[in-house]
Formats: C-alpha cells, structure tokens, sequence
C-alpha cells in the first residue's frame, strides 16, 4: 500500500537522488532524530565517511523497521555533514550503499554541511521523516 505520492511541477526536469515533493495522504507520522554513523553500542567503528554514512542510514531504517514502516516509507531525509570534500569524493560509493539499503527511493531530501556534530568524531547525521502505513 502506498501512502505516498512523489510531486513534481509540469516541466521540471526529474531530480537526482532526490524528490522535489512527496504528498502523504495516510499514515502515521514517524519523526526521527539524527543518527551518527555508530553501532547500537554507541561505537563509531571509523573516522571516515563513508562507513559512516552506512551505519547512519542503517540506523534510520532500523528505527522505521521498528515502527512497523519500511525504507520507503521514508518521505524526507536531511544530511548533515561535516566535510563537503570527502562527501563530493565519495558520491559513487555513497550511491552504491544508498541503493543496497534504500533502493531506488529517494525522499525529499537536504545536504548541509556544518562545522560540527556533536558527537565526536562524526562526519554525518542523518534524520528523517516516515509516513507508515496504518
């Protein structure tokens, strides 16, 4: 059941890697904070980006599983990044994790790059918003 329909103005070029716009018409409504790239233990097993960017949007999906959702279920995502070179560098390999845990959903979605994460030494944070089916 899709609860989700994906928006996009007469004569606009399909985006990238993302979408424009995304119309729930039912759900619960699921907020997700921002996940770091580290275990369910709290552990950053790498200081780089990419592993990071895994574990975060793992993290993401593991919560939306929890809920009773499923990764496209996921209707807005932002990113927050630390370090816009090692982020440009990787796109391909970022790509090829987003598509094995995401597939071929895109959410409306947000890169920032900032100075800082709170959480040491992390490179992403990663939240969301999810509409579940009822």
């Amino acid at each position: 059941m899709n609860t989700h329909e994906t928006i996009l103005p007469d004569g606009w070029p399909p985006p990238k890697g993302y979408s424009n716009g995304i119309l729930a018409s039912k759900g619960r409504t699921l907020f997700l904070s921002g996940q770091v790239g580290w275990t369910t233990e709290e552990k950053f097993v790498s200081e780089n980006l990419v592993p990071q960017f895994e574990q975060a949007l793992k993290n993401i999906v593991a919560i939306v599983e929890k809920a009773g959702g499923k990764p496209s279920d996921i209707c807005r995502m932002t990113c927050f990044c630390k370090d816009r070179d090692q982020y440009l560098s990787s796109r391909k390999q970022l790509g090829g994790i987003w598509k094995d845990i995401m597939g071929k959903h895109y959410p409306c979605m947000s890169m920032i790059f900032v100075v800082d994460l709170l959480d040491h030494p992390a490179l992403i944070e990663i939240e969301a918003t999810a509409i579940i089916p009822e």
